[in-house]
């Protein structure tokens, strides 16, 4: 997949899309079944485990040219999909 942007200042609705999206893809492929998707969904009791979790950070950064985790800043490790959302969102403004 392209980047969406490569460039910071990314609207929110398009990281948030972006991330649906590859939750969604990546479930498909290693064959999970997820929880429906909303913002108060722990990561935990998503569908996912730690190794789609870890696919997933990779496609992002890939996808979006973010990755949160990387910045200088120490980051708290999300526990919700909007806690997730939110931290993308934030390194993307």
């Amino acid at each position: 997949m392209r980047p969406l942007n490569q460039s910071k200042n990314m609207p929110a609705g398009e990281i948030r899309a972006a991330i649906l999206q590859q939750i969604s893809d990546i479930a498909d492929r290693q064959g999970k079944i997820l929880a429906p998707l909303n913002d108060n969904l722990l990561l935990l009791e998503s569908g996912l485990d730690s190794l789609c979790i870890a696919i997933l950070v990779a496609a992002l950064d890939d996808e979006l040219d973010l990755d949160p985790f990387a910045e200088d800043k120490l980051v708290a490790f999300p526990v919700t999909l909007g806690d997730l959302i939110g931290l993308y969102e934030d390194v993307g403004a």
